[in-house]
């Protein structure tokens, strides 16, 4: 079968692998309709997060029809439409009990890398690297989709594929930040990240009780879709100081609450992100943290930063003080997909939301390189590609 696959750092080829098959009794196959690209795709492509290897199959966020089934698979029958949660829970450890299954204890088969770096394994993630487990990805005419009847869930009647793709990941992710946010009403909520995770957010802190949403992003064409998609205040970081005019569309207080949705690989503008960029480069640090600093110091006193963008590794110039002495309250973390993604699914049939305005470039799994180069590179408005291998 074809699939997309990483080549090196930088470089991705569309190759035949071999198909994949049922290696345990709660597998199923999914026939991929549909496979959007990500923004921590780019982590990988790039070399920032490490364990990646010549061939892999790269993609995280899919959705499609069920294949095959092992013995054991009780839910799901071959030829449902189901969208594909990207984080693999077991279903059955302590963590995925009380629902967090970003934390599965079982679903990461090669977690000794993240065991020294981060204390502990968290769960595997399709597509992810060998650090997450080693799955093969859904940028391919076919994936193999562990413990299915936890993470495949069937998709409402009516709902296009490329609507629903983004049940998968982005809308989680981006829920599950305003989640963290605790709001209970008539909060502002600004957003770091206009992309696929940062609208979502958005739109679910609308949902969620905020009053006003506000994002942050340099793009005007994303920031443009932001606030006629969905009403928020919008900040562009690159014409203007974002501390000084969140500082004033708050009447000084700041934000309740902060999300960032951007990730290790984020951009600002200003000698402190050419420092940034340099100690990334030479490696004396993994990530780029500038929306992190941002948010911590732009959020009122005791408020929440809630952060769902990538990071893996180490930050310098982190403000703990700002932290501490404000009190506020970090949350963060991969998305918990199983918890969410029913809930989802429901609005998205009831029409509160509609992520299918995010799939700007839909194209043929063939066209996978030059999808990811269009996405990356920020080209023709682009807010997502979506690769369609059976097209």
């Amino acid at each position: 079968m074809k699939a997309l696959c990483w080549e090196g750092v930088g470089k991705l080829a569309v190759r035949d692998v071999p198909e994949p098959r049922i290696r345990s009794a709660g597998d199923i196959v999914v026939k991929v309709r549909a496979s959007s690209v990500c923004g921590s795709d780019l982590h990988l492509i790039n070399g920032y997060l490490p364990a990646m290897r010549e061939g892999d199959v790269l993609g995280h966020e899919f959705m499609g029809e069920v294949a095959e089934t092992g013995p054991d698979v009780r839910r799901l029958r071959v030829g449902d439409r189901v969208v594909v949660g990207s984080v693999v829970a077991c279903g059955g450890c302590w963590y995925c009990r009380t629902e967090q299954y970003s934390l599965c204890d079982n679903s990461n088969p090669q977690p000794v890398f993240t065991e020294k770096l981060w204390g502990h394994s968290p769960a595997g993630i399709i597509g992810y690297s060998h650090a997450a487990g080693g799955y093969s990805g859904s940028h391919a005419e076919y994936v193999r989709v562990p413990f299915g009847d936890i993470g495949a869930f069937k998709v409402p009647d009516g709902v296009p594929d490329d609507s629903v793709v983004f049940a998968s990941d982005a809308m989680p992710t981006g829920w599950m930040a305003a989640d963290f946010c605790h709001l209970t009403g008539g909060e502002v909520v600004a957003v770091w990240g206009a992309g696929g995770v940062g609208q979502m957010a958005a739109r679910a802190a609308q949902l969620l009780g905020a009053e006003r949403v506000i994002m942050v992003d340099r793009l005007p064409e994303r920031l443009a879709t932001a606030a006629d998609r969905l009403g928020v205040e919008t900040v562009n970081y690159a014409e203007t100081d974002v501390l000084e005019a969140l500082r004033e569309m708050t009447a000084g207080r700041g934000p309740d609450a902060c999300i960032e949705a951007v990730g290790m690989e984020a951009h600002d503008v200003g000698p402190g992100y050419a420092y940034d960029r340099a100690k990334q480069t030479a490696r004396l640090q993994t990530d780029r943290p500038v929306p992190v600093r941002q948010a911590i110091m732009a959020c009122r006193k005791g408020g929440t930063v809630s952060i769902v963008g990538v990071y893996g590794g180490f930050v310098d110039k982190f403000p703990l003080g700002a932290a501490m002495n404000k009190a506020l309250v970090l949350r963060m973390g991969q998305m918990h997909a199983q918890r969410y993604i029913p809930m989802l699914l429901d609005r998205i049939a009831a029409g509160e939301m509609d992520p299918g305005y995010l799939a700007t470039h839909p194209m043929p799994l063939a066209d996978g390189v030059r999808g990811y180069e269009i996405f990356e590179k920020k080209q023709e408005a682009c807010l997502r590609t979506v690769l369609h291998p059976q097209a």
